[in-house]
């Protein structure tokens, strides 16, 4: 099978979005298939408008030598029309990975007007979708106004090939020290990390410390909002910045943390908190988006409202106060993770489900 994928920017940009295209890539490629990746510059949400009408990008994909285009729907202001153009110029169908939508996000409500219909445009002329929870296929669905063809294909949470035993985890629970606690992800409002400050200085009693990973430079006023809410809370010595960190420093960290506690706003779906339990780490996400399908809250982690700084240090200050009942949530996070599929797997669904669309349009 001959596969374009767009995206924006590089395959190995930094998120779970780009984790989740490259691990299908890497499959797709695995099992022979060509994958020809199309990047399309990172610019302002307006100007990616502008790809619609600027020929040249058009030309791109009517020249395209593909059975199927898939397009990580996080390029959705530059498809949303131009999706119309190549339908009646070419042959292959185009499919959708969506992660999560734009409109699921925070933003002014005059704003997310635009991106409401901007988004439904696109969805609207999209021949199948790729999700990664069925909490971004009801969104989709909702959005675009009805039903639409397309997989669930969970991501995997097994990228560090976590090994560790039900003992070890009892151990680490117990163990004396601080309680060490792990947020991940890039540093932008969506992830929550000034709510989980907030949360943390409600409890400055307690014996904790906050190690902050991920890359601080996507949001610089934000960084420097968060530097001063440590200062104003008298935290700094209980909260490191670590910036991004390779893999295999990553995975040290995953071993010998308690909780990862990231409350985004919103999460398609979470691939963090999937690998924190892979390690028997209790994860703390919220209610909003696709981590309910990955947390039952009070057995394997906690889910709390969006933003809501005293339910989250309540929750903290459990888990902290209880080590044992930390160590059974730990021993039901790591089983929990078990369950879900591996990298291949969910690669194998997706390639499954493009292979039905491509014969589907070849009759």
């Amino acid at each position: 099978m001959r596969v374009g994928l767009a995206i924006y920017g590089s395959l190995e940009t930094l998120s779970g979005g780009y984790l989740y295209d490259r691990m299908l890539v890497e499959y797709m490629q695995s099992c022979g298939d060509q994958v020809q990746v199309i990047t399309l510059p990172w610019q302002n949400y307006f100007f990616h408008l502008s790809h619609n009408f600027t020929q040249s990008t058009v030309d791109r994909f009517y020249n395209l030598d593909v059975d199927v285009l898939v397009q990580d729907e996080l390029n959705h202001p530059s498809f949303a029309w131009m999706n119309q153009r190549l339908v009646e110029r070419t042959s292959y169908p185009v499919i959708s990975i969506v992660h999560h939508l734009r409109t699921s996000e925070k933003h002014p409500k005059s704003l997310k007007w635009i991106y409401r219909q901007v988004e439904k445009a696109y969805l609207q002329s999209i021949d199948g979708f790729i999700f990664n929870s069925e909490a971004t296929r009801h969104a989709v669905e909702a959005l675009r106004g009805e039903k639409v063809s397309g997989v669930v294909a969970y991501p995997s949470g097994n990228r560090f090939e976590a090994t560790i035993s039900p003992h070890t985890i009892v151990q680490r629970a117990h163990a004396s020290g601080p309680f060490k606690l792990l947020f991940v992800g890039n540093i932008i409002p969506r992830k929550g990390l000034h709510t989980l400050i907030e949360s943390l200085g409600l409890i400055p009693d307690l014996d904790w410390q906050l190690s902050i990973i991920g890359k601080m430079d996507v949001d610089p006023d934000y960084i420097q909002q968060i530097h001063r809410l440590v200062e104003a809370k008298n935290l700094e010595k209980k909260v490191e910045f670590f910036g991004k960190l390779p893999a295999e420093q990553l995975k040290e960290k995953f071993m010998e943390s308690h909780s990862l506690v990231v409350p985004s706003t919103y999460e398609g779906f979470g691939i963090v908190y999937l690998e924190a339990m892979g390690f028997g780490v209790v994860p703390i996400a919220t209610t909003a988006g696709g981590a309910r399908e990955i947390i039952f809250s009070g057995q394997d982690g906690y889910l709390v409202p969006v933003e809501d700084v005293p339910v989250l240090a309540e929750r903290l200050r459990c888990i902290i106060e209880d080590r044992s009942q930390l160590a059974g949530m730990g021993i039901a996070a790591m089983q929990k993770f078990r369950k879900f599929p591996t990298w291949e797997n969910t690669g194998e669904a997706i390639r499954n489900y493009l292979l039905s669309r491509v014969n589907e349009k070849g009759k």
